[in-house]
């Protein structure tokens, strides 16, 4: 692929989705202004590689990039003071950041956010961001037969935390329906 025809494929994967991997972000930073920011160092990173965006699955190629700038943007958080981050957690908190409309999604936010991190994000991938679980699996960067199990894994663990043993994809399907 020329150059031309790289700028052009990426241009395009871009502008097809843009919005989601903002929503993606906003989903998972603190203070919703920086997810613009984030964006914009994935999509930076992304043009430097835009030659390797592979056909048909500019989507997770895509991803991967805003996952890894928010990988990144965590691990400088974390060389932060623990008051400093007390205080950010306690503000966006009272900023009403989270709009949650009824108990139910609250309890589920609540049991998505305890499971262990690699279910949680895949959980959210497939839920929330409306990726396959083959395409969450090459955003993690796992096998696809690793990102099933690990599934399996995660309703299991949400059917337990949720009280749903009799009906095993009410809590599951309900993430569907959840809107950050």
């Amino acid at each position: 692929m020329n150059d031309a025809q790289a700028r052009s494929h990426y241009e395009s994967a871009v502008r097809s989705n843009m919005r989601d991997l903002l929503a993606y972000l906003e989903r998972r930073v603190e203070v919703r202004a920086d997810a613009a920011e984030y964006l914009n160092y994935a999509l930076l990173a992304a043009w430097r590689k835009r030659r390797h965006i592979p056909v048909g699955y500019e989507r997770p190629w895509l991803f991967v990039f805003a996952r890894n700038t928010l990988l990144n943007a965590r691990r400088t958080a974390r060389r932060r003071s623990a008051p400093t981050d007390q205080l950010r957690n306690v503000l966006a908190r009272d900023s009403g950041h989270e709009s949650l409309s009824t108990p139910e999604i609250v309890e589920i936010r609540t049991a998505v956010a305890l499971l262990p991190d690699e279910l949680r994000e895949l959980v959210e991938l497939v839920h929330w961001e409306g990726l396959t679980i083959v395409d969450s699996a090459r955003v993690l960067g796992v096998h696809p037969s690793t990102a099933r199990s690990r599934y399996a894994s995660a309703k299991q663990l949400l059917r337990r935390q949720l009280g749903d043993e009799e009906e095993p994809t009410t809590a599951v399907t309900a993430l569907i329906a959840m809107s950050a």
